[in-house]
């Protein structure tokens, strides 16, 4: 990896097109590696689907904020908790699949508490029916994590609770087919009486295309909330 500084959009675009056909465990050992410089590429790669994510969940979430339970699903280095923590909300476990970008999240003193875990190879380590808010950004793609996963998130979500969701587009026919399982698989739910769809909104300018050598190319993407039922 290049030293920080010196390190330009067109560094961060060859280290993130490394990032291609790795299994789960693969993929935790690159965001390992990636850990050291994830921040500052992120904003050179605008990234901005926590800005994006939290504020559709600010726009929907009509419940109590100080006193309520999150659980934070591939939290990488904290990013979104921070932006939650500036609308009212207090009390985060995170979870995620690299060590290294968990000990960025200790460091932001946000979390009560951190839990190692790859996602779809092990099961999500949280406790049933206990967090209030449950909230998943970037990881819902093709080689991150499995649509299987999306059960596991509503099962940790107390009744009542909501589960905020995004996925980037994408930009390959096994993203294509990720996207409908993943779509299918929620609309399947919501028809087993486990949640109620409460809102859906299309991100533009989710992050630069990585894949794209000109600047001004963007992925986009969507983001979901979903309301678990009381029964």
């Amino acid at each position: 990896m290049s030293d920080s500084s010196s390190r330009s959009v067109d560094d961060v675009k060859t280290f993130l097109q490394c990032w291609r056909g790795f299994d789960s465990q693969q993929t935790a050992s690159w965001y390992d590696e990636w850990a050291e410089t994830y921040e500052k590429d992120s904003e050179m790669i605008h990234y901005r689907a926590p800005n994006l994510v939290v504020e559709f969940l600010d726009a929907h979430y009509p419940g109590d904020r100080e006193d309520i339970q999150v659980l934070d699903v591939a939290c990488g280095s904290g990013l979104v908790a921070k932006l939650m923590v500036k609308l009212g909300f207090k009390h985060f476990v995170g979870v995620d699949a690299s060590k290294n970008m968990l000990d960025l999240a200790t460091k932001n003193s946000l979390y009560k508490d951190l839990r190692l875990a790859i996602l779809g190879a092990q099961p999500l380590p949280a406790e049933t029916d206990t967090y209030n808010v449950v909230v998943i950004v970037g990881a819902l793609r093709h080689e991150h994590i499995p649509v299987s996963i999306i059960r596991e998130l509503h099962q940790a979500t107390k009744p009542g609770g909501y589960v905020c969701m995004s996925r980037v587009d994408p930009n390959s026919e096994l993203g294509d087919k990720y996207k409908e399982c993943l779509e299918r698989e929620l609309q399947q739910m919501e028809e087993e009486g486990l949640w109620t769809h409460v809102a859906s909104e299309e991100m533009k300018d989710y992050m630069m295309d990585v894949s794209n050598k000109q600047e001004d190319k963007y992925l986009g993407g969507t983001m979901y909330l979903y309301r678990k039922s009381l029964k």
